[in-house]
């Protein structure tokens, strides 16, 4: 089972992946743990399978376009109330972009319904984001 979330605030994939570097660093440079984390109000009841090889599904734009492996379930206290810290592996491996409507939170995600990953070293595997959706809107992708 995986996890899909919106990602507000990147316009595309290399936006999210610059914060995320950025973040590991200033991690660093602070002593701290460099691990990615979101935290969210809810601990996913079905976390064992989360967690069998389940990862995080990346909402830009409207486009499913990458995921990231979940490594860890944390139970954290935030602003004094329980919470769940998402742990994700850095990588960031791109998908299939694929369109999906807007949602709040983040939902179960089947592994039926998820994109294949694309292939490292695939021709279109630089191809810009812009260009990828057009090409898929169109039916030519």
């Amino acid at each position: 089972m995986h996890l899909i979330k919106l990602s507000v605030g990147p316009e595309k994939l290399a936006d999210l992946e610059a914060w995320q570097k950025q973040r590991l660093q200033q991690k660093k440079r602070a002593g701290e743990v460099p691990e990615l984390m979101h935290i969210t109000r809810h601990m996913p009841k079905r976390a064992a399978e989360v967690l069998d090889g389940g990862s995080i599904y990346w909402v830009i734009k409207g486009w499913i376009v990458a995921r990231q492996r979940l490594i860890e379930l944390r139970p954290i206290v935030y602003n004094d109330t329980a919470h769940c810290g998402l742990i994700f592996d850095p990588e960031m491996i791109r998908v299939r972009m694929r369109k999906h409507r807007p949602f709040q939170g983040w939902r179960y995600f089947d592994p039926k319904d998820a994109p294949l990953d694309l292939i490292k070293g695939a021709e279109d595997e630089d191809m810009p984001e812009e260009m990828r959706r057009e090409l898929i809107m169109l039916g030519l992708l």
